[in-house]
């Protein structure tokens, strides 16, 4: 059976039906039919359009104070780029030291070479040097260049070997 000839038989038997029915009954099929169709395009084409545009009207105010925001920030960004880069006390051995002491770590060795330090410490608390190196990173721009860690027996504890680089802001940004 091909698909001519199953469509072919379909149109016969509609032709039929519609030829059996009285004139009075064809309109009412045809008036039928027209509802169904305008509902179906309603239902497919219109109705979807008119409440996504409801939406986006409903979501409207709400992008615009982001897009005010938005243009906020960045006004303040290009400000702020324009701004010279806040100094910093350099890096000296008795400031990381009163660091290291106020959160409890003694360092086993500190030296300083240039603008590097290197750190040894052995059974310090993770967290607690840790959180020491993100506040050096934070208020003295001061960065981990190389870090080693061995994990010890107590859980949480580790020997560490770290070299830091303080940044003095002239690096292109």
């Amino acid at each position: 059976m091909s698909l001519v000839s199953t469509v072919g038989r379909a149109r016969e038997r509609a032709t039929g039906y519609w030829v059996a029915r009285s004139e009075q009954e064809r309109r009412y099929l045809a008036a039928g039919f027209g509802v169904v169709l305008c509902a179906l395009v309603y239902i497919g084409l219109i109705e979807p359009a008119v409440e996504g545009r409801a939406r986006l009207q409903r979501s409207l105010p709400e992008l615009r104070q982001q897009a005010a925001q938005l243009a906020g920030m960045a006004t303040q960004a290009r400000a702020l780029a324009g701004q010279a880069p806040v100094p910093v006390s350099p890096m000296t051995r008795e400031s990381l030291m009163a660091s290291l002491s106020a959160r409890g770590i003694t360092p086993g060795s500190l030296t300083l070479t240039g603008e590097f330090a290197r750190l040894q410490v052995t059974g310090v608390s993770f967290a607690n040097l840790v959180s020491w190196l993100d506040a050096q990173r934070r208020e003295n721009r001061i960065a981990v260049q190389e870090g080693s860690f061995t994990a010890q027996d107590p859980v949480g504890q580790v020997d560490a070997n770290l070299t830091l680089r303080q940044d003095n802001g002239t690096a292109a940004r």
